[in-house]
């Protein structure tokens, strides 16, 4: 694995090594086009593999079978041929398909034919009273502290929130020998009632018998409150307890550590700053890309795969990243067989649609009141945020000028959807009239000097000199 690009000008450049972006540089460079790879992290797989190649807990059982099962794939992208580069930021992507990565403190524009994004899914904000307090973190960053170092909770603590990855991440943490003293459900029950036309293919598909063993075994020995409707956290300078209410009564218990998660939604940054054009998901109540079976995108040479293209889980992201590849080979390569892998993909996507009713999260905490904090790069509330609509701001970008929202460090990736569903129901618009921010690179923060380093060209010299 090289420390920079080898060369300015590649038929394929994959963005993301999780399972799609793993499964579509495997397959490009295997068909004999020249691929890079570029991802951010220490090494490959993504959230859901994260140090598949790396990480200190070794034991099958621990971790899972399908935490294993990436240790294939990923093995199968390093022996391709494929150009991989980790550490990589990928802070621009245009129109002509040139994207601009920082590597090792340097810059560099590279071209490609074809893109694949596959930057894949981030948590959904969960925006509750106390949620910015030291010792309040997302079930994602315990799960990565897990996969990376082994590391558990020992303290007392609560997990709170719905979906899949908050049991599978309080399974984990109890196999490792974690400690966790609550699990806080925020289901509403009106979901199950909503999910019922689609048990059926929940109940054939491999979510069921899977889900059903872990919750089976996280009850078995930790108390589970469900249909909780209220959730704050409390403490003076640190996290020191959390209150909740669940049949109409309100507990508080001593915490030192809240972990939160209600579900996770696609990580669209750079495909919005590419120009992608995206649509308000009304089932998964997010943004997500508008493509084609293939992933493509509207922006020709630019598609996305993985849960970037909409929530629909691992295996569907193997899959879509193959699609994706097979239509970048078949566009470079006409003369290339692809095999047809819709009936895989309805495979992988069985059961999703029971998933995304049953786990849609409740308006209450999706949506704060009061002095809740929606963007926490610039302390604004919800109140804030109302009070801007009232004397005239029309969208998110607009309250930018107001308030400043989205301009932080996270570019709008942990205030965006909030920001977009208040100011809608505020108005008395859908979300998709509403808008999104409205995104630029850089799509990361980068240092001044990483931009510097870029070659620079004659009359860029003489522009400065100029200047």
């Amino acid at each position: 694995m090289s420390a920079a690009p080898k060369h300015d000008r590649y038929d394929v450049v994959v963005i993301g090594a999780g399972p799609a972006g793993l499964a579509a540089t495997t397959m490009t460079a295997d068909a004999g086009l020249s691929t890079l790879l570029l991802d951010e992290n220490a090494g490959p797989g993504g959230q859901v593999w994260r140090a598949i190649s790396s990480t200190p807990v070794k034991s099958e059982v621990l971790l899972g079978a399908d935490y294993w099962s990436g240790a294939e794939i990923a093995k199968a992208a390093r022996d391709s041929g494929a150009e991989i580069i980790h550490r990589a930021t990928v802070w621009s992507l245009d129109r002509n398909l040139e994207i601009g990565v920082s590597v090792g403190g340097g810059s560099a524009f590279i071209k490609a034919k074809r893109v694949i994004i596959a930057t894949g899914a981030q948590e959904r904000p969960f925006p509750i009273p106390g949620w910015t307090l030291p010792g309040v973190m997302t079930a994602g960053a315990a799960q990565t502290m897990l996969k990376s170092s082994g590391l558990v909770p020992d303290c007392p603590t609560v997990l709170a929130g719905q979906g899949p990855l908050l049991w599978l991440l309080a399974a984990q943490i109890l196999r490792l020998g974690g400690r966790i003293d609550r699990v806080l459900d925020t289901t509403p029950r009106a979901n199950y009632i909503a999910a019922l036309p689609h048990a059926l293919a929940f109940l054939t598909s491999p979510y069921f018998g899977k889900g059903l063993a872990m919750m089976r075994e996280v009850r078995a020995k930790v108390r589970v409150i469900s249909g909780v409707t209220e959730l704050a956290a409390a403490g003076d300078g640190k996290l020191e307890s959390v209150t909740y209410v669940a049949g109409g009564k309100r507990e508080t218990l001593p915490a030192e550590l809240l972990l939160l998660h209600q579900g996770v939604v696609p990580n669209v940054n750079l495909a919005m700053a590419a120009g992608v054009e995206h649509r308000w998901n009304e089932l998964q109540l997010c943004w997500t890309p508008v493509l084609d079976a293939f992933g493509n995108s509207s922006i020709p040479g630019i598609a996305i795969a993985g849960d970037g293209a909409g929530i629909g889980g691992a295996q569907a992201a193997v899959v879509r990243g193959r699609r994706a590849a097979g239509d970048a080979i078949k566009e470079l390569r006409p003369q290339a067989e692809i095999i047809d892998l819709s009936a895989e993909m309805a495979r992988a996507e069985r059961g999703r649609a029971f998933l995304d009713v049953l786990f849609q999260p409740a308006k209450q905490f999706r949506m704060p009141q009061g002095d809740t904090i929606v963007c926490r790069c610039e302390e604004i509330t919800a109140k804030d945020v109302l009070d801007s609509v009232a004397i005239g701001a029309t969208g998110p970008n607009q309250l930018k000028a107001y308030r400043r929202t989205g301009m932080g460090p996270c570019q709008g990736r942990l205030c965006g959807l909030t920001v977009t569903e208040l100011m809608a129901e505020a108005r008395g618009k859908s979300p998709q009239e509403i808008g999104y921010y409205r995104l630029r690179a850089p799509v990361k923060p980068i240092m001044l000097s990483e931009l510097a380093s870029l070659p620079k060209d004659d009359e860029a010299t003489k522009a400065v000199v100029r200047g």
